[in-house]
């Protein structure tokens, strides 16, 4: 570790002292060791690989799913002459092109990717020929099934950062309990000295509960904005539509208000980013995706119009407030009946026995290698994709499958250079390869298309050369180069002795994932309506317990719990009973499980009703408001 680290900090980042836990942290990596960083919200995580990543020889690599956080951390490391750069579906193909160049060639020292990124081979083979110092995983609890954001493709991180040699490996989190730091030490071979855990808690930030009725929650929202000084204001929801309709009738009650969801284009959620970071003032009425990673230390207030999800999502998205140390507000407009649909949405992601079956049947009556499309397979069984994704993951940590390189089924280049002009640049038998790989090129109106595998097995040259080559000239601009169809690749290593026993393990583990989910949020409720501190209740759930009650949260100032008021069953109207029942009739290769017409009926979406287009039928979410369990018996029992 160089003797003058705190100079380094102060020249590159003007900071006058490192924040608790980051020297540590730098300290590891620098001596070469893999570390993790489990602090706060607004406890400086992303500092613990900035500064290794200007003092290291070669290239850090950033894996986030977060392209707000990408972003706004890029421009902030631009402007201090970093050079640091992202990918992500946001850029152009001369963009892509320009990053991969600087990336190669050894000019880049960060570059942000999404764990999606991976299954690019094309990156991957990049990867492999640039000397990677420091593999940097943020919200690194979603490798572990006891968090609360379980994401199959960090699974398999920890092996490609061994593939790619990376020297050593930072994990980032803000919630980790003990099981989920066991499960990221575990898998990325850190060791237990190497793990720091700072403080959870944050003496300015006051934390209010409020009990209100889905009927009164807009006029309360409102009176609480206009009571308040104005400042950099966050509304989080659960649902898209939900932050539109809020952020509208903010907007119409003369507050500076936009909504900022997942659904957006683009351009409006960077736009919408844009604005909130530059505004003194600006609302935000967002889903849980905004806020992650943004750098805006001045953000007063964080309203939850909906309730969170777990007590890991509320400490992320209140944990954004006053990361400038003054004094902020975390107030939450606490409503029983949304944990309607809160259930519904966890009960729609378990699938079904017989769709487990058929899956495993698919799976294990296909050649000892084969290759997938994750969005087939999902259509196929109706199963959700994070789900597919998730049962794969399962049968590859048990033996069953070992995952391979996924690849691209589509592949097309659209000329910039005749063909013999580019053919002209090359001697020899490189000449001869690229001028053989264009005869096998497909072409349509301006694009052509290629098969590789089926050119590489013609060709007898291994697939890996030929998109090398595309690449390399889509690079030099002779070429523009499209691809898609992800496919992903396995090999089965065995198969199970009894595939009806495998299915319904594998369905006991999609259960025991939503006894988890439910779980979670009846500790949200158990919480909210605890007898006692609830921020000391928050620390003790992060294995970092205060020795006194903080003095700032509702319990703290009223002394008696918050009561949430009765959670409300709406009626089912007979009506929708028997339009359901019509509906059924008309579609009986779709709607005949009980089940697929609770989705549809509580607004839960499946592969199965996407592709019979009834998501926009009227009946689609028609009882939001109910218990999917209800729905479910009710439907059993027709």
């Amino acid at each position: 570790m160089p003797q003058d680290l705190q100079q380094e900090l102060q020249q590159h980042f003007g900071f006058d002292q490192f924040q608790p836990g980051q020297r540590d942290v730098i300290g590891h990596l620098l001596a070469g060791r893999s570390a993790a960083a489990v602090f706060p919200t607004g406890g400086g995580k992303s500092l613990c690989y900035q500064l290794p990543a200007i003092l290291l020889p070669g290239v850090t690599l950033v894996v986030s799913p977060l392209i707000a956080l990408m972003k706004d951390q890029i421009d902030a490391l631009v402007a201090k002459g970093i050079a640091a750069e992202r990918l992500d579906s946001t850029l152009s193909a001369d963009e892509y092109r320009d990053v991969m160049a600087r990336f190669r060639d050894g000019r880049l020292k960060m570059l942000y990717v999404a764990p999606e990124r991976f299954n690019n081979e094309r990156f991957r083979e990049s990867m492999l020929q640039t000397r990677v110092s420091l593999f940097a995983v943020d919200e690194a609890h979603c490798i572990s099934e006891w968090g609360h954001n379980f994401r199959p493709d960090y699974l398999k991180l920890a092996t490609f950062a061994r593939n790619c040699q990376a020297e050593c490996v930072l994990a980032l989190t803000a919630t980790a309990t003990r099981a989920v730091l066991e499960d990221i030490r575990r898998a990325f071979q850190i060791e237990p000295e190497c793990a720091v855990r700072t403080g959870f808690y944050r003496e300015n930030l006051a934390v209010i509960t409020s009990s209100v009725s889905a009927d009164q929650r807009d006029t309360f929202l409102l009176e609480q904005i206009r009571h308040r000084e104005p400042g950099p204001t966050i509304v989080y929801v659960t649902l898209q539509r939900t932050a539109v309709e809020v952020a509208d009738r903010l907007s119409a009650a003369g507050l500076p208000a936009k909504a900022y969801h997942a659904g957006l284009k683009d351009d409006v959620r960077s736009a919408v980013q844009d604005w909130f970071i530059a505004s003194d003032r600006g609302i935000v009425v967002a889903t849980i995706a905004f806020g992650m990673g943004i750098d805006k230390a001045n953000i007063r207030y964080v309203y939850h119009y909906n309730l969170p999800k777990s007590l890991e999502n509320y400490s992320q998205e209140t944990g954004r407030s006053g990361r400038d140390g003054q004094p902020s507000i975390c107030h939450l407009l606490a409503c029983a009946d949304d944990m309607n649909p809160l259930e519904n949405f966890v009960y729609g992601d378990t699938p079904t026995g017989e769709a487990v079956q058929s899956f495993v049947d698919d799976i294990f009556s296909r050649d000892v290698d084969f290759d997938v499309s994750y969005y087939d397979l999902s259509g196929l069984h109706d199963i959700r994709i994070l789900v597919v994704r998730t049962l794969l993951t399962y049968l590859e940590l048990q033996g069953y499958l070992e995952g391979g390189t996924p690849f691209y089924s589509q592949y097309q280049f659209k000329p910039r250079l005749a063909s013999a002009e580019m053919l002209a640049k090359f001697d020899g038998e490189r000449r001869e390869f690229l001028a053989n790989v264009f005869r096998h090129a497909r072409k349509a109106r301006s694009w052509f298309s290629l098969d590789l595998d089926a050119v590489a097995t013609t060709l007898q040259q291994p697939r890996e050369r030929l998109v090398r080559a595309l690449d390399y000239l889509g690079e030099q601009q002779m070429l523009e180069l499209k691809v898609a169809g992800v496919r992903n690749r396995y090999r089965r290593l065995k198969s199970p002795k009894d595939m009806t026993a495998l299915a319904a393990q594998l369905h006991e583990s999609s259960l025991q994932r939503e006894a988890r989910e439910i779980g979670r949020l009846q500790q949200v409720v158990d919480w909210i309506e605890g007898d006692a501190c609830q921020v000391a209740a928050l620390c003790e759930h992060f294995d970092a317990p205060l020795e006194q009650p903080c003095g700032h949260c509702t319990w703290c100032e009223q002394k008696t719990p918050v009561q949430l008021a009765e959670r409300f069953f709406a009626p089912i109207p007979e009506q929708t009973w028997d339009d359901a029942t019509k509906l059924r009739q008309q579609h009986p290769e779709v709607l005949s499980q009980p089940i697929v017409m609770a989705r549809l009926l509580c607004g839960v979406p499946s592969p199965r009703l996407a592709k019979a287009k009834l998501r926009s039928h009227p009946l689609f979410g028609k009882l939001a408001d109910v218990p999917f369990q209800e729905v479910l018996k009710r439907m059993t029992d027709a």
